[in-house]
This record gives structure tokens, C-alpha cells and sequence, in this order.
């Protein structure tokens, strides 16, 4: 059921992207995609039964792997850091047009 909802909010995403014609919808729906992205890899790394090997009073148990919570937290940054650049393209775009519309802006910037 878990796995549904993650694979909605992708897919909610994915859709926001394609169908929405303002810039900052699409930059919010690729956040959502992101998002659901980042929470499915994390679903996949977690698993029942592990333990943390730093506070863990278990002698002889399995420990969880703290590579994909780094690796996750690569990916939060640099996620952060693209829809920031993204953004200042956008308000770059929003200084000559008087609308954040897709089509809008490929008709005022069409020769």
C-alpha cells in the first residue's frame, strides 16, 4: 500500500510537469517527483529487523547500511541547489514577460 502512494506522488509529479503551463507549477510538481523519489529509496533501504551500529545494545545483530542515508541526503542538496537555479531562471524570465505561462513566453520569444 506504502509503495502505491510513493508511486502516485511520482506520478502526480511526472504529470504536474507535462500538463502544467506555469513555470513555477512545473518547478513545484518536479519537487513533488523528487520527493517521492527520495521517500521510495528510502522505503527500499529500510528494512524490519536492523539495527543503527551506534546505538544499538545488540551484540550480535544485522546493522543497517548508512550508505543510502548518505546517499539520500546528496541527492536532498543537490535537489535543493537545481530548483534554486531553477527559480532564478525563472524570475529572469518573469523581468521581460509579463507571464510565467510555457506558451505564452514561446510566442513573445518567437522571430
Amino acid at each position: 500500500m506504502l509503495e502505491a502512494c510513493i508511486f502516485a506522488t511520482v506520478l502526480c509529479g511526472f504529470f504536474g510537469i507535462i500538463l502544467k503551463k506555469n513555470l513555477v507549477m512545473k518547478i513545484i510538481s518536479m519537487d513533488v517527483m523528487s520527493t517521492g523519489v527520495i521517500v521510495y529509496y528510502v522505503l527500499v533501504a529500510s528494512r524490519n529487523g536492523l539495527f543503527t551500529p551506534i546505538v544499538s545494545n545488540v551484540k550480535n545483530g544485522a546493522y543497517a547500511d548508512p550508505v543510502p542515508q548518505a546517499v539520500i541526503l546528496t541527492a536532498i542538496v543537490i535537489g535543493f541547489s537545481i530548483q534554486a537555479l531553477i527559480l532564478v531562471g525563472v524570475m529572469k524570465l518573469a523581468r521581460d514577460n509579463p507571464t510565467l505561462e510555457s506558451s505564452e513566453i514561446e510566442k513573445n520569444n518567437t522571430p
